[in-house]
């Protein structure tokens, strides 16, 4: 056999090893597209983590800063802050989703168009203290799919 195919080969092997052996899974991701001047937007996604943890990080290229955040109500005003994390039961899917725990996008860099895909970073902190970093290429969906997230900044 060739010595690259071999190497090849042997890569895939690897990679296919360890996708095996990661703890948690996202399944459909996406991040909403954007029009000129926007300069923030959301990712959502769905994540399950086998023995369970707590999402504590997310980073993407094309924001300046990434930040885990929260919708919920405050009076009779939807609110959205900032949080630390988002708890993730073993075994049991979580949804970031529009009016709900989400990744925000902000300082973006440039505008996101329908069709193209984003690198988001996220990091899973386990029970046991160990972080598990997952490369998720999310696609962009247009503008007005999934309920238009309308929102103000709470304080944070």
């Amino acid at each position: 056999m060739n010595p690259c195919i071999r190497t090849i080969a042997a890569t895939a092997l690897c990679a296919l090893a360890f996708s095996s052996f990661a703890q948690t899974q996202v399944k459909d991701p996406w991040v909403r597209g954007t029009v000129a001047q926007q300069k923030a937007t959301g990712m959502f996604a769905q994540i399950t983590s086998a023995a369970g943890g707590r999402l504590v990080e997310a980073r993407s290229p094309v924001a300046g800063v990434v930040e885990i955040h929260e919708m919920a109500m405050d009076g009779n005003v939807m609110r959205m802050r900032a949080v630390p994390g988002v708890d993730l039961p073993a075994g049991q899917p979580v949804e970031l989703k529009p009016g709900g725990h989400h990744v925000m996008l902000l300082d973006l860099k440039r505008a996101l168009k329908d069709g193209e895909v984003v690198p988001v970073t996220l990091v899973v902190e386990g029970r046991d203290g160990k972080r598990e970093t997952l490369e998720v290429q999310a696609p962009v969906r247009p503008l007005g799919m999934a309920g238009g997230m309308q929102h103000r900044h709470g304080a944070q």
